[in-house]
């Protein structure tokens, strides 16, 4: 049996041998610990400068667009009556279709207007006949009153009933005429080119007795107007400006070009013109109201709609758009951030006139070539550079409406 080697710890008792081991491993751990860096943990690497999404300032003329609130109106708007009296035998259009200017819409009852026609023109004839006759009379007795065979008294008679029956003529013609016209009646044409609605009375209803009656509207709404209206303030402010030369008149403002929003807020695509505005200054609500025509050639536009109207009334020289979110409203005043070109951020008051969209138009407090700052607020940190990149927007803003034009 070979010999066993034993090592000398082996041969020292189990509570001993414990013991140098334990030893030898916490020596190994204080060696550990002592063979780390002796960087201290307080030391970082600096973070490279926050990004932050700016716009650079380029001033121009830019248009003030005052959105005012406004209904929608026919262009042309006739009531179609009933000027014959009669039982109404028949309607002859289609309720809710475009007619034309003289279409024949309801048919009454003609037959007593064309006995009258006849009976005038019967009296005509005879009042003609009577003045043929007359005139027969008179130019014989012209000869015989120069020769003393008649007397001058037959001859007056004669010559007064050559007259007598001339204005009988005359009558009669009128007589026939005015028969014509209440026979023409009878038959109800439109009197303007448009759109008719419904019906108002339906055949067999006895029409015109005593007033004209109401038988159908027609409208026309290609074009249509758009009435609105304006706080006479905001008017005289405005005049104000331009007076002073602080805004810039809209060129041909005498037609200046109108845009329609919709209820929905989408904006119509056919631009309008504007046609007036009122003298007169409403004395209960302090307005002034205004009136633009509208090309409606699809009938997209209805009569009575609400909708906004964009106008453009002045323009501010010098001016700049920037995105809403860029500038900081408060009772203090409005401002916005500006980044220099060594990456330092600072705040500038700036003067702000009205809402485009969602844009402020910034009159005043910026210069051309400064950029403006117009996200990353959240990342900025005390006296820490940053670095300006364009700023690019994420999708196309919604519409949003728009306070009138000022200027402060």
């Amino acid at each position: 049996m070979p010999a066993l080697r034993l090592a000398k710890h082996d041969l020292l008792p189990t509570p001993t041998r414990r013991l140098l081991l334990s030893g030898s491993l916490l020596l190994a751990l204080l060696l550990t610990g002592c063979g780390k860096s002796s960087t201290p943990a307080n030391a970082a690497v600096a973070p490279p400068p926050t990004e932050v999404g700016v716009v650079t300032v380029t001033p121009g003329n830019v248009g003030l667009i005052t959105e005012l609130p406004g209904r929608l109106e026919a262009s042309r708007v006739a009531q179609v009556r009933a000027r014959a009296a009669g039982i109404l035998q028949k309607r002859v259009f289609v309720e809710g279709s475009d007619v034309k200017a003289g279409q024949l819409l309801f048919r009454i009852d003609a037959a007593p207007y064309a006995a009258a026609y006849q009976s005038a023109q019967a009296s005509l004839g005879k009042a003609q006949a009577n003045l043929a006759q007359a005139a027969a009379l008179a130019e014989r007795y012209k000869p015989l009153v120069e020769a003393n065979a008649v007397s001058k008294q037959d001859y007056a008679n004669a010559v007064a009933g050559q007259k007598q029956a001339e204005a009988d003529v005359a009558a009669g013609k009128a007589a026939v005429q005015t028969a014509k016209i209440n026979l023409d009646y009878a038959s109800v044409t439109a009197p303007i080119s448009g759109r008719i609605g419904r019906a108002l009375v339906t055949e067999g209803a006895l029409v015109g007795q005593g007033e004209a009656t109401q038988l159908a509207v027609i409208q026309q709404i290609d074009p249509v107007y758009v009435n609105f209206t304006q706080s006479a303030s905001e008017v005289m402010k405005l005049r104000k400006a331009l007076d002073d030369g602080r805004l810039k008149r809209a060129s041909g403002n005498a037609a200046a070009s109108v845009r329609v929003v919709l209820e929905d807020g989408t904006e119509y695509a056919q631009p309008g013109r504007l046609l007036f505005s009122d003298l007169t200054v409403d004395g209960t609500t302090g307005q002034i109201m205004l009136r633009a025509e509208v090309p409606n050639p699809g009938a997209v536009l209805l009569p009575g709609l609400y909708v906004r109207v964009r106008l453009e009334q002045a323009q501010a020289g010098d001016a700049v758009l920037l995105p809403q979110q860029a500038v900081t409203r408060s009772n203090q005043g409005d401002s916005v951030m500006v980044v220099s070109s060594d990456g330092k951020v600072s705040p500038r008051p700036v003067k702000i006139g009205n809402a485009q969209g969602a844009q402020w138009v910034v009159l005043s407090g910026l210069k051309a070539g400064e950029q403006v700052m117009v996200d990353g607020f959240q990342k900025l940190r005390p006296n820490a550079t940053v670095k300006a990149v364009p700023w690019q927007a994420a999708a196309k803003p919604a519409s949003a409406p728009t306070s009138a034009a000022s200027a402060k």
